[in-house]
């Protein structure tokens, strides 16, 4: 594969690189700035690379209709029209500046989903690094290629997405004049299952489309993610909240503070533990080697005795001959007095087997 990494703010994402942890806000700022500004402390205090934004309004996503098709039926928010949940949910765009500033002191990087062309526009002069496709829109490929069109890095989430429509979210990016993308493996169950995650997807999503891979999870805990960086994911998108007890539109499946936290532990230590093929001893292995199994003398052998299944013995320490020539050793004569606990070499031993 060609170097599929892209750059975000100037930091390396992709194969090879240590996986990007992006807390995402959403609507858990539950309508409060004081608590989106705290939700960003506390993301950069956990270890996370990034927060990020979701840039919409409830006119701009949707339309204030009661009718069947904008209720929502099951899950989370049953029985709520879309325009109500998207009215709670949104980030207001008069706070994006001092967010986008507020990431800047805190030494963490803002990004953000727009959900259509004004909001690309919108956080082009804000000077976002990223656009981020959210799983809903991968379908609308005149939102793609605006977003591509910016000259920026492109995240594409794929959850609902067959093959066929993401290769067509991926040529509407590249045939728009990107060519930094990354996809997101995506189940937008909320929350998903982990057993609906099928993180396997995530190899071949990058076999497929020469691109770096990560994981938009939606799944409980952090299992999911960690394992899904053992399977390449290069990017780990996760949404974030101060306290779940606190209620808001995503804080059900939503990681608090010590939990994102724990996340990013353990996602860094996975991808730390992939290393290389090796089949070298290690650093911390090497003062082990002595307590490998060897050949011993376990029991006096006079000079010019054979050697037998009585006398020499494949134990621990690892100072002696190495196991495999145990049948070499047999039925030798020692070359000398041979006391017990010897380590046994062979200039102790005879050229011949008698």
């Amino acid at each position: 594969m060609p170097d599929a990494a892209i750059t975000i703010a100037g930091q390396r994402v992709g194969p090879g690189e240590p996986p990007y942890i992006v807390a995402e806000l959403s609507g858990n700022h539950n309508g409060d700035f004081g608590r989106a500004v705290a939700c960003m402390e506390a993301a950069k205090a956990a270890g996370a690379d990034a927060v990020k934004l979701q840039t919409y309004t409830a006119d701009t996503i949707t339309i204030d209709h009661d009718g069947p098709d904008f209720q929502i039926r099951g899950g989370l928010w049953n029985g709520r029209t879309l325009y109500e949940l998207y009215q709670e949910a949104h980030t207001p765009w008069a706070w994006h500046e001092a967010l986008f500033a507020k990431g800047r002191e805190l030494g963490i990087t803002v990004f953000s989903t727009p959900f259509d062309a004004s909001a690309v526009d919108f956080l082009d002069r804000l000077g976002s690094p990223v656009h981020k496709i959210a799983s809903f829109e991968c379908v609308d490929l005149a939102l793609i290629e605006k977003a591509a069109a910016s000259g920026k890095p492109l995240i594409i989430s794929t959850g609902m997405a067959d093959l066929g429509e993401i290769g067509e979210a991926v040529a509407a990016a590249r045939g728009a004049g990107c060519h930094e993308i990354m996809l997101l493996h995506c189940t937008s169950g909320y929350p998903t299952p982990p057993a609906e995650s099928n993180l396997r997807t995530i190899p071949n999503l990058a076999a497929a489309f020469d691109v770096a891979v990560g994981l938009s999870d939606h799944s409980p805990g952090t299992a999911v993610a960690v394992a899904a960086v053992a399977l390449g994911a290069a990017l780990i998108e996760k949404h974030f909240t101060l306290r779940r007890v606190d209620g808001g539109p995503d804080a059900a499946f939503s990681l608090e503070p010590d939990e994102l936290a724990a996340l990013v532990s353990g996602c860094r230590t996975a991808w730390e533990a992939l290393g290389r093929v090796n089949y070298e001893g290690t650093a911390s292995e090497r003062g082990n080697v002595v307590f490998r199994r060897s050949i011993y003398v376990v029991k006096d052998v006079a000079a010019g005795e054979p050697l037998t299944p009585e006398n020499v013995r494949v134990i621990r320490p690892g100072h002696g001959l190495a196991p495999r020539h145990l049948k070499d050793v047999l039925g030798r004569r020692a070359t000398r007095d041979l006391k017990r606990g010897t380590a046994l070499s062979f200039s102790a031993l005879s050229l011949d087997q008698h």
